[in-house]
């Protein structure tokens, strides 16, 4: 009788023993799937906080300035497609042909694809009316710094004047543009470059011939 209420006592120990891990086990895989849950809803509103649109945020980007978006067509000429993961600078330049719209310079990337004579674009170009036109997205680098296109972005200018200035309206929307993609790629108006800054090109011509001005651009661009 001693033996088997020994053996009986030991079996219902064991029972407990068993029946406690399994009620353990359940409550661990509870708050597993309670986390596996939490979780994923992090993860969905992380991904709609930082969804992105060219790069940018949403929500930045749909600050941007009024523009007519026109890619070019992909091409090896002046559209290869290739990504734009940094921007550390902002080239200003002009167009070297005098009295061209925006539209024509326009064509006249697009046409590259055809023509094979050069490599050239820009990610913007403004017209002497103030329009601005972008060419290519803000996550793919264009051809028009040779040294420094994987991590710049390109404004191509319009102009009239014999001097190469721009029309008022032409730097009212640089100036414009310049601020937004200073504040939403956390840059100065020191990242603010000619393309004559790297290589010496003459371009954007007025500026380059008149260094006051430039310098006038940037504080322009500091207090809109």
């Amino acid at each position: 009788m001693v033996v088997l209420t020994v053996y009986g006592c030991a079996l219902l120990l064991l029972v407990l023993v068993v029946w406690g891990i399994a009620a353990l086990v359940s409550v661990i895989r509870g708050h597993a799937v309670e986390s596996s849950v939490e979780l994923a809803q992090d993860k969905t509103a992380i991904t709609a906080d930082e969804r992105l649109v060219q790069g940018i945020p949403l929500s930045q980007f749909e600050t941007h300035p009024v523009w007519e978006e026109d890619f070019l067509t992909p091409n090896e000429y002046s559209r290869p497609g290739e990504p734009l993961t940094e921007v550390n600078s902002i080239f200003v330049h002009y167009t070297a042909n005098r009295n061209t719209s925006a539209a024509q310079n326009h064509s006249y990337f697009e046409q590259l694809k055809d023509t094979g004579e050069r490599s050239a674009s820009a990610h913007f170009i403004i017209g002497y009316n103030g329009e601005i036109i972008q060419c290519i997205p803000l996550d793919e680098i264009a051809y028009a710094v040779k040294t420094r296109n994987m991590d710049s972005i390109s404004i191509e200018c319009c102009y009239k004047s014999g001097d190469a200035s721009f029309t008022q309206e032409t730097y009212d929307s640089l100036i414009i543009l310049l601020k937004w993609l200073t504040e939403v790629y956390d840059l100065s108006t020191e990242d603010i470059l000619r393309h004559y800054d790297c290589g010496g090109k003459k371009c954007p011509l007025y500026y380059v011939e008149h260094p006051d001005a430039w310098e006038r651009l940037k504080r322009d661009v500091e207090g809109q």
